[in-house]
């Protein structure tokens, strides 16, 4: 069944890394996003949003991923009752108790959690060799169905993969041995090999290949588990892929690795000052749309195919890459290097060239119309190979303004962030102005919650700096809330909480979604975007999900967002 924008939704946004469970090994899997499904539908909410689930590099971030098409593995639940080639005892003695207390403090330990998880699934493989694959089970089977399924990225992924670990962990395939550089070159290297040493590679791909197995498996499971819970699972694509993937090792052509994508300069980000005054460069290689446009964007159409075999709806993150992307001649690693230079010595560096929007900025008509063409065609192309999966798109940003116009000709429902929509004297647009198809959200990942955002504004009064432009902001809030004629209080709390909640929710907005932090007025952060740090990415959940519940406090939280969700018209 495809959802309809007759139906008004409600949910919450939590990427898994950060849901905690009783049993979980340091970072949240999927019987932790089953245990938020149950919960979700007990509060009477039936969107359960997520960040990209996609195998992430050893920066953590899920937006730079080593692979668009493959699933992390630490999201697996490893138990036997969701993995049963691996036994209770085996479990015990590969995940000790000192191990577990190490790894399930604080916010997630990714070298340790990976390395635990790793062990188990080695273990869990070997069993499955010896019990199924080698006896051509029923089991087996499956899995071979699902390799074959699967064979136009699976066999480069799983070869990317043990190339990795033949060159130190690293993802950086242009400086490995320069016979794995590529894949036709690597799989003559791997025929080239003596029998034995040959095989145990073949088995290495083997494992790769039956981790991602148990991934869908468990994550096809999972969005199975939503819907008869009528609680609808939303992931989200990222518009680029990381430089560094089994993607790009495997489709050079499809990439132009001259180009970085990012985002142009962003005045606010006083703290980073290359985003101030060049922007923010992801590293990102930007597409070639003709060479992808010559295959039928295959590629495309399988990276959107193995996303909705596991989600209901997903987000396109960055959209307007679509249409046209910021890019620089240049990659993040010489970042420092350009920072000090005017725009005449960075050209001078690059052979003439400077960051620009490609493939045209907005300059003329012409372009403008070349970019929306663009732009309407891959959403097309996206939305054909999406089936049933609802696409919804991320406009944030330098939005052109043939972009809105274009995504509701397609029907495709675009972003509504509150502080990020406002009228010309600064106040918060009336929610109940909003496009029904949109999304309408407090904040995203990259995006202050909104008790923290109080509190730096009375911060910042208090310090001195920028009062005039800090009281506005509090009263902005307060008016978007209702709360007109009073004056706003030193804490966020629950009066202004409620009112805030409540505008969303009444919103024009097909959907309505509150991350974790602005349904319980919390003030940690999943990500500080321009930043550098170990805490992005890695912030989980205090309290276990059966906890969130037996938390007086939280629950008050929780039934506030249900009834209001109720009120509005938002359950099922």
């Amino acid at each position: 069944m495809k959802l309809s924008p007759e139906q008004s939704l409600a949910g919450i946004l939590e990427p898994v890394f950060a849901i905690r469970t009783e049993t979980d090994l340091g970072i949240g899997d999927t019987d932790g996003v089953r245990q938020m499904i149950d919960w979700c539908a007990r509060h009477g909410l039936n969107i359960f949003q997520t960040l990209p689930i996609n195998e992430t590099s050893d920066d953590n971030s899920p937006y730079n991923a080593i692979s668009s098409l493959a699933i992390e593995p630490a999201t697996i639940a490893i138990s036997p009752k969701f993995l049963p080639d691996i036994s209770t005892s085996e479990i015990k003695e590969i995940a000790t108790p000192a191990l577990l207390a190490e790894t399930r403090a604080g916010a997630v330990n990714y070298p340790k959690v990976k390395a635990l998880k790793r062990k188990l699934l080695d273990a869990a493989f070997a069993n499955f060799l010896a019990e199924h694959f080698n006896k051509e089970t029923k089991r087996a089977t499956q899995f071979r169905e699902f390799m074959q399924e699967n064979a136009d990225w699976l066999s480069d992924y799983a070869l990317f993969r043990v190339l990795m670990e033949e060159n130190g962990g690293a993802p950086t395939w242009d400086r490995w041995q320069p016979q794995h550089q590529g894949p036709r070159r690597a799989r003559t290297w791997l025929l080239s090999l003596p029998e034995k040493r040959r095989d145990a590679l073949s088995r290495k791909q083997l494992f790769f290949a039956y981790v991602q197995w148990i991934a869908f498996t468990q994550w096809q499971d999972v969005k199975a588990y939503g819907d008869a819970q009528k609680v609808y699972l939303m992931g989200d694509i990222p518009f680029g892929v990381g430089r560094y993937s089994a993607d790009v090792w495997a489709n050079r052509g499809f990439f132009d690795l001259d180009w970085s994508g990012g985002a142009p300069p962003e005045r606010t980000f006083k703290s980073d000052p290359f985003t101030a005054k060049w922007g923010q460069n992801w590293g990102i290689p930007n597409y070639r749309w003709d060479e992808l446009r010559r295959h039928n964007f295959d590629w495309w159409r399988v990276r959107v195919g193995n996303i909705q075999k596991v989600f209901h709806l997903f987000r396109i993150d960055h959209v307007l890459g679509l249409f046209r992307i910021y890019s620089f001649p240049w990659t993040p690693d010489r970042n420092a290097e350009f920072l000090p230079l005017n725009e005449t010595e960075a050209a001078d560096r690059c052979g003439g060239r400077l960051p620009r929007f490609k493939q045209f900025p907005d300059d003329t008509h012409e372009q403008k119309a070349a970019n929306q063409a663009q732009g309407e065609e891959l959403l097309r192309m996206i939305q054909d190979a999406s089936g049933e999966t609802v696409v919804v798109a991320e406009d944030l940003g330098m939005v052109p303004d043939y972009v809105p116009p274009t995504l509701e000709k397609l029907g495709m429902p675009g972003f509504r962030i509150p502080m990020l929509f406002r009228e010309h004297d600064y106040s918060y647009s009336d929610p109940k102005k909003y496009p029904r198809l949109s999304l309408a959200q407090p904040a995203t990942h990259d995006h202050t919650p909104i008790a923290l955002l109080w509190n730096d504004c009375w911060a910042n009064i208090d310090a001195g700096s920028e009062v005039e432009h800090n009281r506005w902001e509090l009263r902005r809030i307060m008016n978007f809330g209702g709360l007109h004629n009073e004056e706003p209080p030193r804490e966020f709390n629950n009066r202004v909480h409620e009112a805030f909640t409540r505008a969303v929710m009444q919103s024009n907005s097909w959907i309505a979604v509150f991350q974790v932090q602005d349904v319980f007025a919390q003030t940690s952060r999943f990500n500080v975007p321009g930043s550098t740090s170990d805490a992005n990415w890695s912030a989980r959940m205090n309290e276990t999900v059966k906890e969130l519940d037996a938390d007086k406090t939280l629950l008050a939280k929780t039934k506030m967002l249900s009834r209001l969700a109720k009120e509005a018209g938002r359950t099922v």
